[in-house]
């Protein structure tokens, strides 16, 4: 399988410094959020990457490129531990980038990959989740779409103060041995606490198959002149199978600047160079 990665976002969030550089290359203590979503998709069998994404996201492109001068140096210097992460970096996957041309929603930038899909099976990542579990979150979801064959999407339960802010799903149990896996009967775009059917929210983890490539092109864009993924599946789902997965893991909203944190809080503590001294640090916080 081939694996669709979203950053063309343009990271309003982050103002001012996603001016000048992309929200997905903001660093998780030494790495970009980009990277974790790559290792994520490698680790679950992925070895072709095809980026969408958009004018001034020339540093993500160049993060998975070759530099040879840095490189140059490093071997100059014997540094080669650090040369051979550097290497490791560029040699992850296959990578493509297509150029969103206009932002039109995050279905449109999907749609932008067909050409290199075709009819095949994919997943579908975006840019702001990254997902801590012992299994990948996209192999848990692959796994489902091997047993099934049909679309999937990651779920992951919000508290009430948060269902407006995503795709929340009304679904069954679709698996008596299984009660993560629901069968999708209906999905509604950032509800009310009161309209919404449940707190099973959609994350940006996806299987999409061609079907959806399809449901893609028939779906009428919103008020904002944008196509969704959510709005796409809510439309698939009224005469198509498709599954929610409730993922196991932790997920980090990369998005959101408390997310973020969170994350550099969370790996900052189990990096093996930092880790300690970083524990150290907060535990004396706590006592100021």
């Amino acid at each position: 399988m081939k694996a669709i990665i979203a950053v063309a976002g343009i990271g309003t969030r982050f103002l001012p410094v996603t001016k000048t550089l992309p929200k997905e290359m903001l660093p998780i203590v030494d790495k970009p959020v980009v990277h974790y979503l790559v290792e994520e998709a490698v680790a679950s069998g992925i070895k072709d990457i095809i980026f969408i994404t958009s004018i001034g996201k020339h540093a993500l492109e160049d993060y998975f490129d070759r530099n040879f001068e840095l490189e140059y140096r490093l071997r100059e210097k014997g540094k080669n531990d650090l040369l051979g992460m550097i290497g490791d970096i560029q040699n992850m996957a296959n990578f493509y980038y297509i150029r969103q041309k206009e932002p039109k929603g995050n279905a449109h930038a999907i749609m932008q990959a067909q050409n290199l899909i075709g009819d095949e099976t994919c997943l579908a990542m975006f840019g702001d989740d990254i997902v801590v579990s012992k299994k990948p979150c996209a192999k848990q979801l692959i796994d489902v779409y091997n047993q099934h064959k049909c679309p999937v999407l990651a779920l992951e339960r919000v508290s009430e103060d948060k269902v407006s802010l995503y795709g929340i799903v009304d679904g069954v149990n679709a698996d008596n041995q299984n009660k993560r896996l629901f069968e999708l009967k209906k999905i509604v775009e950032k509800p009310s606490v009161k309209e919404a059917p449940s707190n099973l929210s959609i994350i940006g983890r996806y299987i999409i198959t061609s079907d959806i490539f399809r449901e893609i092109k028939k779906t009428k864009p919103g008020k904002n002149g944008e196509v969704g993924l959510t709005e796409t599946f809510a439309g698939f789902i009224k005469n198509n199978l498709a599954y929610g997965y409730e993922f196991e893991g932790t997920r980090y909203d990369c998005g959101s600047k408390i997310g973020f944190l969170k994350a550099n809080v969370a790996f900052g503590l189990k990096h093996p160079e930092i880790g300690k001294e970083f524990a150290s640090y907060i535990k004396s916080m706590r006592k100021n």
